[in-house]
Protein backbone atom coordinates (compact mmCIF):
# COMPACT_ATOMS: atom_id res chain seq x y z
CA UNK A 1 0.00 0.00 0.00
CA UNK A 2 1.60 3.38 -1.29
CA UNK A 3 0.94 5.94 2.30
CA UNK A 4 1.90 9.02 2.34
CA UNK A 5 3.02 11.26 5.63
CA UNK A 6 2.66 14.65 5.78
CA UNK A 7 5.68 16.20 7.85
CA UNK A 8 9.14 15.31 8.63
CA UNK A 9 8.86 16.03 11.96
CA UNK A 10 9.89 13.93 14.75
CA UNK A 11 5.99 12.28 14.59
CA UNK A 12 6.12 11.75 10.76
CA UNK A 13 9.69 10.37 10.24
CA UNK A 14 9.06 7.80 13.05
CA UNK A 15 5.52 7.16 11.71
CA UNK A 16 7.20 6.18 8.04
CA UNK A 17 9.83 4.33 9.58
CA UNK A 18 7.16 2.13 11.08
CA UNK A 19 5.42 1.64 8.48
CA UNK A 20 7.88 0.90 6.00
CA UNK A 21 8.67 -1.47 8.48
CA UNK A 22 5.38 -2.81 7.60
CA UNK A 23 6.86 -3.57 3.58
CA UNK A 24 4.47 -0.41 3.33
CA UNK A 25 5.53 2.12 0.16
CA UNK A 26 5.89 5.45 1.82
CA UNK A 27 6.16 9.35 0.68
CA UNK A 28 7.05 11.45 3.04
CA UNK A 29 6.07 15.06 2.11
CA UNK A 30 7.44 18.16 3.76
CA UNK A 31 7.41 21.74 3.35
CA UNK A 32 10.69 22.98 4.81
CA UNK A 33 14.10 21.35 3.55
CA UNK A 34 15.06 18.97 5.40
CA UNK A 35 13.96 15.93 8.23
CA UNK A 36 13.31 17.90 11.57
CA UNK A 37 13.51 21.56 10.92
CA UNK A 38 10.66 23.03 13.24
CA UNK A 39 9.46 22.43 16.47
CA UNK A 40 11.93 18.97 16.49
CA UNK A 41 15.02 21.68 15.89
CA UNK A 42 15.41 22.92 19.57
CA UNK A 43 13.64 21.05 21.92
CA UNK A 44 14.66 20.40 25.08
CA UNK A 45 16.19 17.08 24.31
CA UNK A 46 14.81 14.67 26.53
CA UNK A 47 12.95 11.56 26.00
CA UNK A 48 10.93 12.31 29.61
CA UNK A 49 8.61 8.77 29.86
CA UNK A 50 7.90 9.35 33.01
CA UNK A 51 7.42 12.86 33.02
CA UNK A 52 4.38 13.35 30.78
CA UNK A 53 0.90 14.97 31.86
CA UNK A 54 -1.69 16.83 30.39
CA UNK A 55 -1.37 20.46 29.66
CA UNK A 56 -5.05 21.65 31.18
CA UNK A 57 -4.61 21.12 34.66
CA UNK A 58 -6.83 23.10 37.51
CA UNK A 59 -3.28 23.63 39.17
CA UNK A 60 -2.01 25.06 35.86
CA UNK A 61 -4.95 27.42 36.15
CA UNK A 62 -4.53 28.61 39.56
CA UNK A 63 -0.75 29.19 38.45
CA UNK A 64 -1.27 31.54 35.67
CA UNK A 65 -1.88 34.78 36.65
CA UNK A 66 1.51 35.29 39.06
CA UNK A 67 3.08 33.62 36.15
CA UNK A 68 1.86 36.18 33.24
CA UNK A 69 2.74 39.46 35.31
CA UNK A 70 5.92 37.78 36.61
CA UNK A 71 9.41 38.93 34.53
CA UNK A 72 10.24 35.60 34.75
CA UNK A 73 7.32 33.57 35.05
CA UNK A 74 6.62 30.57 32.85
CA UNK A 75 3.61 31.23 30.96
CA UNK A 76 3.06 34.75 28.33
CA UNK A 77 0.90 35.95 26.49
CA UNK A 78 0.52 38.16 23.47
CA UNK A 79 -1.77 41.11 24.42
CA UNK A 80 -4.55 41.66 23.33
CA UNK A 81 -4.99 37.81 23.17
CA UNK A 82 -5.87 36.76 19.12
CA UNK A 83 -9.54 34.94 18.75
CA UNK A 84 -7.83 31.80 18.47
CA UNK A 85 -5.94 32.32 21.73
CA UNK A 86 -9.20 33.25 23.64
CA UNK A 87 -10.83 29.85 22.35
CA UNK A 88 -7.85 27.99 22.96
CA UNK A 89 -7.94 29.12 26.51
CA UNK A 90 -11.91 28.32 27.24
CA UNK A 91 -11.24 24.58 25.77
CA UNK A 92 -8.33 24.18 28.15
CA UNK A 93 -10.60 25.67 31.19
CA UNK A 94 -13.38 23.29 30.29
CA UNK A 95 -11.21 20.41 30.31
CA UNK A 96 -8.89 21.79 33.48
CA UNK A 97 -12.23 21.68 35.59
CA UNK A 98 -13.92 18.55 33.97
CA UNK A 99 -14.43 16.11 36.37
CA UNK A 100 -11.84 13.05 36.32
CA UNK A 101 -10.59 14.49 33.08
CA UNK A 102 -7.03 15.52 34.10
CA UNK A 103 -6.50 11.88 35.78
CA UNK A 104 -7.93 9.76 33.21
CA UNK A 105 -5.71 12.06 30.80
CA UNK A 106 -2.38 11.26 32.72
CA UNK A 107 -3.25 7.81 33.34
CA UNK A 108 -3.30 7.69 29.19
CA UNK A 109 -0.31 9.63 28.50
CA UNK A 110 1.30 7.78 30.99
CA UNK A 111 0.29 4.48 29.58
CA UNK A 112 1.45 5.96 25.95
CA UNK A 113 4.82 6.87 27.84
CA UNK A 114 5.67 3.56 29.21
CA UNK A 115 4.82 1.59 25.67
CA UNK A 116 6.78 4.31 23.51
CA UNK A 117 9.87 3.57 25.88
CA UNK A 118 9.79 -0.04 24.91
CA UNK A 119 9.42 1.04 21.10
CA UNK A 120 12.39 3.53 21.62
CA UNK A 121 15.01 1.06 22.89
CA UNK A 122 13.36 -1.49 20.13
CA UNK A 123 14.41 0.87 17.73
CA UNK A 124 17.63 1.30 18.77
CA UNK A 125 18.15 -2.07 19.04
CA UNK A 126 17.64 -2.30 15.17
CA UNK A 127 19.37 0.89 13.81
CA UNK A 128 22.44 2.94 14.74
CA UNK A 129 21.27 6.20 15.22
CA UNK A 130 24.04 9.07 15.92
CA UNK A 131 22.04 12.02 17.58
CA UNK A 132 24.32 12.86 20.83
CA UNK A 133 21.71 10.04 22.51
CA UNK A 134 22.07 8.73 25.97
CA UNK A 135 20.06 6.92 28.72
CA UNK A 136 21.16 8.61 32.07
CA UNK A 137 17.11 9.80 33.57
CA UNK A 138 15.79 13.05 34.20
CA UNK A 139 15.74 14.64 37.22
CA UNK A 140 12.91 17.22 38.28
CA UNK A 141 14.27 19.57 41.36
CA UNK A 142 12.05 20.70 44.13
CA UNK A 143 12.77 24.14 45.19
CA UNK A 144 9.91 24.27 47.63
CA UNK A 145 8.88 21.46 50.17
CA UNK A 146 5.26 21.80 48.26
CA UNK A 147 6.93 20.79 45.07
CA UNK A 148 8.46 17.85 47.36
CA UNK A 149 5.27 17.02 48.60
CA UNK A 150 3.49 16.80 45.00
CA UNK A 151 6.48 14.50 43.79
CA UNK A 152 5.48 11.84 46.61
CA UNK A 153 1.97 12.33 45.24
CA UNK A 154 3.44 11.43 42.15
CA UNK A 155 5.49 8.62 43.45
CA UNK A 156 2.19 6.37 43.94
CA UNK A 157 0.95 6.61 40.44
CA UNK A 158 4.84 5.99 39.12
CA UNK A 159 4.21 3.40 41.23
CA UNK A 160 1.11 1.36 39.67
CA UNK A 161 2.56 1.89 36.23
CA UNK A 162 6.12 0.32 36.92
CA UNK A 163 7.84 3.47 36.08
CA UNK A 164 11.38 3.46 37.79
CA UNK A 165 12.06 6.47 39.91
CA UNK A 166 13.68 7.91 43.40
CA UNK A 167 13.03 10.33 45.55
CA UNK A 168 16.40 12.37 46.87
CA UNK A 169 16.96 14.55 49.17
CA UNK A 170 19.36 17.91 48.69
CA UNK A 171 22.62 15.94 49.21
CA UNK A 172 21.24 12.90 47.15
CA UNK A 173 20.54 15.67 44.26
CA UNK A 174 23.82 16.96 44.32
CA UNK A 175 25.52 13.56 44.58
CA UNK A 176 23.28 12.73 41.57
CA UNK A 177 24.38 15.65 39.88
CA UNK A 178 27.72 17.13 40.92
CA UNK A 179 28.14 19.51 38.79
CA UNK A 180 25.06 21.27 40.19
CA UNK A 181 26.98 24.38 42.26
CA UNK A 182 24.34 27.06 42.20
CA UNK A 183 23.14 28.73 44.61
CA UNK A 184 19.59 28.02 43.73
CA UNK A 185 17.10 26.70 46.23
CA UNK A 186 16.37 23.13 46.82
CA UNK A 187 14.36 20.81 48.48
CA UNK A 188 14.99 17.76 46.77
CA UNK A 189 13.85 16.01 43.61
CA UNK A 190 12.55 12.89 42.22
CA UNK A 191 14.68 11.05 39.84
CA UNK A 192 13.46 9.29 36.29
CA UNK A 193 15.80 6.69 36.49
CA UNK A 194 15.20 5.26 32.40
CA UNK A 195 14.36 8.19 30.39
CA UNK A 196 17.02 9.71 27.96
CA UNK A 197 18.23 12.31 26.20
CA UNK A 198 19.49 13.15 23.04
CA UNK A 199 19.36 15.76 20.03
CA UNK A 200 15.83 15.65 18.66
CA UNK A 201 16.90 17.17 14.97
CA UNK A 202 19.98 15.08 14.95
CA UNK A 203 17.78 11.94 15.66
CA UNK A 204 15.07 13.06 12.99
CA UNK A 205 17.81 13.06 10.47
CA UNK A 206 19.44 10.17 11.11
CA UNK A 207 16.07 8.38 11.68
CA UNK A 208 14.87 9.78 7.86
CA UNK A 209 18.47 8.45 6.63
CA UNK A 210 17.51 5.16 7.60
CA UNK A 211 13.87 5.12 6.16
CA UNK A 212 15.68 6.33 2.62
CA UNK A 213 17.63 3.24 3.27
CA UNK A 214 14.48 1.14 3.25
CA UNK A 215 12.97 2.59 0.13
CA UNK A 216 11.38 5.63 2.02
CA UNK A 217 10.78 8.57 -0.68
CA UNK A 218 11.16 12.07 0.67
CA UNK A 219 9.53 15.06 -0.92
CA UNK A 220 10.82 18.27 1.15
CA UNK A 221 10.21 21.65 -0.25
CA UNK A 222 7.04 20.48 -1.34
CA UNK A 223 3.61 22.06 0.61
CA UNK A 224 0.16 20.28 0.66
CA UNK A 225 -2.33 22.29 -0.47
CA UNK A 226 -4.99 20.01 -0.08
CA UNK A 227 -6.17 16.59 0.64
CA UNK A 228 -7.78 14.74 -3.04
CA UNK A 229 -10.66 13.27 -1.91
CA UNK A 230 -14.26 11.42 -2.38
CA UNK A 231 -17.27 11.18 0.22
CA UNK A 232 -15.72 7.97 1.79
CA UNK A 233 -11.75 7.82 1.16
CA UNK A 234 -9.06 10.04 0.30
CA UNK A 235 -7.37 9.77 -3.11
CA UNK A 236 -4.52 11.36 -2.70
CA UNK A 237 -2.64 15.17 -2.32
CA UNK A 238 -2.08 18.30 -3.94
CA UNK A 239 1.18 19.18 -3.69
CA UNK A 240 3.08 22.28 -4.41
CA UNK A 241 6.19 22.19 -5.78
CA UNK A 242 9.26 24.32 -4.83
CA UNK A 243 9.13 25.69 -8.20
CA UNK A 244 5.54 26.71 -7.64
CA UNK A 245 4.04 23.97 -9.80
CA UNK A 246 1.24 22.10 -9.01
CA UNK A 247 1.33 18.29 -8.64
CA UNK A 248 -1.34 15.21 -7.89
CA UNK A 249 0.43 12.72 -5.85
CA UNK A 250 -2.15 9.49 -5.38
CA UNK A 251 -2.49 7.52 -2.34
CA UNK A 252 -3.93 4.44 -0.49
CA UNK A 253 -3.96 6.17 2.80
CA UNK A 254 -2.75 9.87 3.86
CA UNK A 255 -1.08 10.04 7.55
CA UNK A 256 -1.91 13.88 8.61
CA UNK A 257 1.47 14.77 11.23
CA UNK A 258 2.13 18.29 10.16
CA UNK A 259 1.95 19.79 13.62
CA UNK A 260 0.33 23.09 14.02
CA UNK A 261 -0.44 23.03 10.66
CA UNK A 262 -2.15 19.54 10.87
CA UNK A 263 -5.67 21.66 11.43
CA UNK A 264 -5.48 23.28 8.06
CA UNK A 265 -5.58 20.16 6.37
CA UNK A 266 -8.69 18.59 7.79
CA UNK A 267 -10.56 21.69 7.99
CA UNK A 268 -12.29 21.25 4.65
CA UNK A 269 -13.35 17.69 5.40
CA UNK A 270 -15.54 18.68 8.23
CA UNK A 271 -12.74 18.46 10.85
CA UNK A 272 -11.81 20.61 13.74
CA UNK A 273 -8.74 20.09 15.00
CA UNK A 274 -8.29 22.61 17.95
CA UNK A 275 -4.14 22.35 17.73
CA UNK A 276 -2.79 25.56 19.11
CA UNK A 277 1.21 26.20 18.30
CA UNK A 278 2.47 27.30 21.97
CA UNK A 279 5.77 28.45 21.87
CA UNK A 280 9.20 27.99 23.42
CA UNK A 281 12.53 28.71 23.66
CA UNK A 282 15.62 27.88 24.17
CA UNK A 283 18.97 28.25 23.73
CA UNK A 284 22.46 25.65 22.89
CA UNK A 285 25.71 26.48 23.72
CA UNK A 286 29.40 25.00 23.65
CA UNK A 287 30.51 23.62 27.00
CA UNK A 288 33.16 25.25 29.12
CA UNK A 289 33.73 22.92 32.08
CA UNK A 290 31.85 19.57 31.33
CA UNK A 291 32.49 18.43 34.96
CA UNK A 292 29.96 21.77 36.08
CA UNK A 293 27.49 20.59 33.39
CA UNK A 294 24.27 18.32 33.68
CA UNK A 295 24.95 14.72 33.56
CA UNK A 296 21.37 14.21 31.85
CA UNK A 297 18.52 16.29 31.87
CA UNK A 298 17.57 18.93 35.06
CA UNK A 299 13.92 20.22 35.23
CA UNK A 300 14.86 23.77 37.63
CA UNK A 301 11.26 23.74 38.50
CA UNK A 302 12.60 27.60 40.18
CA UNK A 303 12.58 28.87 36.61
CA UNK A 304 10.61 26.04 34.74
CA UNK A 305 13.73 25.68 32.54
CA UNK A 306 14.92 22.47 31.25
CA UNK A 307 19.11 21.90 30.93
CA UNK A 308 20.55 19.01 29.23
CA UNK A 309 23.73 18.13 28.24
CA UNK A 310 24.04 17.36 24.55
CA UNK A 311 27.62 15.58 23.73
CA UNK A 312 29.31 19.01 24.30
CA UNK A 313 26.91 21.29 24.03
CA UNK A 314 24.20 22.41 26.80
CA UNK A 315 20.71 22.69 25.76
CA UNK A 316 18.36 24.66 27.67
CA UNK A 317 14.89 25.25 27.32
CA UNK A 318 11.63 26.98 28.65
CA UNK A 319 8.30 29.22 28.33
CA UNK A 320 4.82 28.15 27.34
CA UNK A 321 4.00 31.23 25.57
CA UNK A 322 0.39 32.51 23.66
CA UNK A 323 1.25 34.49 20.91
CA UNK A 324 0.03 32.66 17.65
CA UNK A 325 2.69 31.97 15.25
CA UNK A 326 4.64 35.04 16.06
CA UNK A 327 8.58 34.42 15.49
CA UNK A 328 9.74 37.01 17.43
CA UNK A 329 12.54 36.15 20.11
CA UNK A 330 12.36 38.71 22.85
CA UNK A 331 15.81 39.07 24.77
CA UNK A 332 14.15 38.96 28.10
CA UNK A 333 12.68 35.05 27.48
CA UNK A 334 16.22 34.40 26.89
CA UNK A 335 17.48 36.05 29.89
CA UNK A 336 15.40 33.85 31.85
CA UNK A 337 17.17 31.29 30.51
CA UNK A 338 20.63 32.37 31.41
CA UNK A 339 19.43 32.90 35.14
CA UNK A 340 18.48 29.13 35.06
CA UNK A 341 21.36 27.90 34.41
CA UNK A 342 23.64 30.37 36.19
CA UNK A 343 22.03 29.38 39.20
CA UNK A 344 21.56 25.73 38.72
CA UNK A 345 25.63 24.59 36.68
CA UNK A 346 26.63 28.26 37.16
CA UNK A 347 30.31 28.85 34.72
CA UNK A 348 29.02 25.24 32.31
CA UNK A 349 28.88 26.97 29.22
CA UNK A 350 29.61 29.73 27.02
CA UNK A 351 26.08 31.41 26.83
CA UNK A 352 27.38 34.16 25.08
CA UNK A 353 27.71 31.96 22.15
CA UNK A 354 24.71 30.47 22.62
CA UNK A 355 22.55 29.58 19.16
CA UNK A 356 18.67 30.69 20.35
CA UNK A 357 15.41 28.65 18.91
CA UNK A 358 11.91 29.66 18.85
CA UNK A 359 9.17 27.46 18.05
CA UNK A 360 5.88 26.12 18.25
CA UNK A 361 4.69 22.96 20.33
CA UNK A 362 1.30 21.72 18.61
CA UNK A 363 -0.82 21.38 21.62
CA UNK A 364 -4.10 20.52 22.39
CA UNK A 365 -6.68 22.27 24.80
CA UNK A 366 -6.43 19.02 27.09
CA UNK A 367 -2.67 17.94 27.03
CA UNK A 368 -3.08 14.10 25.07
CA UNK A 369 -2.23 13.70 21.04
CA UNK A 370 -4.91 13.07 18.35
CA UNK A 371 -4.01 9.20 17.32
CA UNK A 372 -7.07 7.53 15.24
CA UNK A 373 -8.27 7.98 12.16
CA UNK A 374 -9.55 11.20 10.70
CA UNK A 375 -13.22 11.37 8.39
CA UNK A 376 -12.15 9.49 5.87
CA UNK A 377 -11.45 5.48 5.76
CA UNK A 378 -7.95 5.56 4.90
CA UNK A 379 -6.89 9.39 6.16
CA UNK A 380 -4.58 8.80 9.76
CA UNK A 381 -3.93 11.48 12.23
CA UNK A 382 -1.08 11.57 14.51
CA UNK A 383 -0.32 15.10 15.34
CA UNK A 384 -1.14 17.62 18.35
CA UNK A 385 2.00 15.83 20.88
CA UNK A 386 2.56 19.17 22.28
CA UNK A 387 5.51 18.91 24.30
CA UNK A 388 5.81 15.48 24.17
CA UNK A 389 6.50 15.09 20.43
CA UNK A 390 9.82 13.35 20.62
CA UNK A 391 8.71 11.57 24.08
CA UNK A 392 5.69 9.81 22.40
CA UNK A 393 6.81 9.03 18.76
CA UNK A 394 8.07 5.66 18.88
CA UNK A 395 4.76 4.65 20.49
CA UNK A 396 2.72 6.52 18.59
CA UNK A 397 4.12 5.35 15.72
CA UNK A 398 3.82 1.53 16.14
CA UNK A 399 -0.01 2.24 17.41
CA UNK A 400 -0.55 4.09 14.22
CA UNK A 401 0.73 1.39 11.85
CA UNK A 402 -1.22 -1.12 14.00
CA UNK A 403 -4.62 0.58 13.49
CA UNK A 404 -3.12 0.72 9.38
CA UNK A 405 -2.56 -2.85 9.43
CA UNK A 406 -6.33 -3.20 11.09
CA UNK A 407 -4.36 -4.97 14.43
CA UNK A 408 -5.61 -4.27 17.79
CA UNK A 409 -4.16 -1.78 19.25
CA UNK A 410 -1.38 -2.35 21.96
CA UNK A 411 -2.86 0.10 24.30
CA UNK A 412 -6.24 1.97 24.77
CA UNK A 413 -6.98 5.19 22.44
CA UNK A 414 -9.81 6.78 24.18
CA UNK A 415 -8.06 9.22 25.32
CA UNK A 416 -6.36 10.29 22.08
CA UNK A 417 -9.20 10.09 19.43
CA UNK A 418 -10.05 13.22 17.43
CA UNK A 419 -13.61 13.39 18.30
CA UNK A 420 -12.97 13.92 21.45
CA UNK A 421 -13.42 17.86 20.93
CA UNK A 422 -17.03 18.44 20.21
CA UNK A 423 -19.18 19.80 22.46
Amino acid sequence: MHIVVIGAGVVGVTSAYALARRGHQVTVVERLEGAGLETSFGNAGQRSYGVVYPWASAAMVRQALPWLVSTDGPLKMHLPPSPATVRFLLASLRFAFAPGVYGLNKRAMLQMGVYSRQCFAELEQQLALDFDGDSRGVLQLASTPAMMAEYRKTAALLEEFGIAHRLLGPIEVRELEPGMTGDGPLHGGIHYETDGTGDCHLFSRSLAAACSDQGVAFLYGHQVERLLCDDRRVLGVRLCQPDGAAEDLAADAVVVSAGCWSPMLVADLGLQLPIYPVKGYSLTAPLLETAKAPLSTVHDDNFKVVSTRLGSRLRATGFVELSDFRRDTPQARLATIRKSVASRFPGCADLDQASSWTGFRPMTPDGPAILGRGPRDNLYLNTGHGTFGWTLSAGSAELLAQLVDGEPSAIALDAFRADRFRI
